[in-house]
């Protein structure tokens, strides 16, 4: 059922008025009443049915996911934050201080599949409007980075027991009387692999791992014969075949059970040759640094492919198409996309003026600065590992930390303000008070 609005709730006489207790000069305070929460009720409503039990309130489960990204918590977390921090609830639309847990983790994921990446375009949007015009500049800052899924470093051995383990358990659920239930055997065929680099372990662990394998095989072999079409996990079990299936060399390797969409990333970096996730294209403007958009490749494509997505995002989300995109070498090849400008490093042309020169050295000097900004989508604002599930969760994590992002630059600017406003009344009172002579 539609949730009720919390605009229209009535305030009690008993319990004092939540927005009187507050500092009105708190970042927060301000940012809760620069949001335009109108759209959001506008927008999502219609995704709601019109009988049974009635829904949470919008406003709350948007501020909660707002929450999540801006302090870097998990869904559990952010629960209990809300409870503890009266800032928090009156950013969600509290009129009085509650005591209890505004909803129950869970209902966070749902309503983020409920909203889908639509939605997590139109909180994007949303923050992206509280920097005003100045925000849609001409000339944008694009680059590309990797967004690590949850799931452990993928080795043959560690996937063949996940899938014995996972199988033996899929077993039971169906009926499907298996030869051997294999609770002892797997962990020693585990334990072997420990000396494999060693000179006298290392053949007694690929022996353990091609007996690994052998199990895997017979386990899923039983259970393509025995779990009916219809089922929902018969999906697992095609993908187990895959995986015991795949060779070294082989393209569109699976890399993980529960998360088969994810792929192999080399970035070139000396600490982390290989990473295991999504790769997400972010593009910043270039002076006043606002993130106008954040795609999630579902493939690994070449930078420039993902640049058209990317742009389509921004008019989505910004309402506009930047003129000029300035990228690293990973984008050279085109030299436009559309009606946008693709700038990247490279040799100029020898008839370039002493001006354009100047001008090409200001804009790949300004292009370092979207550095900073994805390495802190990643420590603040939790992008560097996704907890959410299947492509979709790719979208939706990265859409919310460039959102996240965007709030904290509007805070950031409302705290300088109020520094600067304080400064220069403390400058006029000493004046007043300590008058320069004549």
């Amino acid at each position: 059922m539609q949730p009720s609005s919390t605009d229209k709730a009535q305030i009690s006489f008993l319990l004092p008025d939540l927005e009187r207790q507050l500092d009105p000069r708190n970042a927060l305070f301000r940012l809760a009443r620069a949001i335009d929460w109108s759209m959001f009720e506008k927008e999502f409503r219609p995704l709601y049915c019109t009988d049974g039990r009635p829904g949470l309130a919008i406003r709350r489960l948007v501020g909660l996911l707002m929450l999540k990204s801006l302090r870097n918590l998990s869904d559990e977390e952010v629960v209990v934050f809300w409870s503890e921090n009266p800032y928090a609830q009156d950013f969600c639309g509290e009129r009085e201080m509650q005591w209890g847990l505004p909803c129950d983790a869970s209902e966070l994921t749902h309503f983020r599949k409920r909203i889908g990446t639509d939605g997590a375009e139109k909180i994007l949007a949303a923050t992206i409007q509280l920097h005003g015009e100045q925000a849609k500049e001409k000339e944008v800052l694009v680059d590309t980075t990797v967004q690590e899924k949850n799931i452990t470093f993928p080795t043959d051995t560690k996937l063949a027991a996940k899938i014995v383990r996972g199988g033996v358990k899929m077993a039971s659920r169906h009926g499907v009387k298996l030869r051997q239930s294999f609770e002892r055997t797997v962990p020693k065929l585990l334990a072997a692999q420990r000396g494999r680099r060693t000179k006298g372990g290392a053949a007694r662990a690929r022996k353990a791992a091609r007996r690994l394998k052998t199990i895997a095989g017979r386990v899923v072999r039983q259970l393509d014969a025995g779990v009916p079409s219809e089922s929902r996990d018969r999906r697992w079990v095609e993908t187990a075949k895959k995986i015991l299936s795949q060779k070294r060399s082989d393209s569109g390797k699976i890399y993980s059970l529960h998360e088969p969409e994810v792929y192999c990333v080399s970035k070139g970096k000396e600490h982390k040759k290989y990473e295991f996730g999504a790769k997400a294209s972010v593009v910043v403007g270039k002076n006043g640094g606002v993130i106008l958009g954040a795609y999630s490749l579902p493939e690994n494509d070449y930078d420039g492919h993902a640049l058209e997505p990317t742009l389509k995002q921004v008019e989505r989300v910004a309402g506009y198409r930047p003129a000029v995109a300035i990228g690293d070498k990973g984008f050279r090849g085109q030299s436009h996309c559309g009606e946008t400008e693709v700038v990247t490093p490279g040799r100029g042309k020898k008839s370039a003026s002493v001006y354009e020169k100047r001008k090409a050295r200001k804009r790949f000097r300004r292009r370092a600065a979207i550095e900073p900004r994805i390495g802190h989508l990643k420590s603040d604002f939790r992008l560097d590992r996704n907890f959410l599930k299947g492509q979709m969760g790719d979208a939706i994590n990265l859409l919310l930390a460039a959102a996240a992002s965007n709030l904290s630059l509007w805070m950031r600017q409302v705290l300088l303000r109020l520094v600067w406003a304080l400064r220069l009344f403390q400058k006029k009172w000493q004046d007043a008070q300590c008058p320069l002579p004549a």
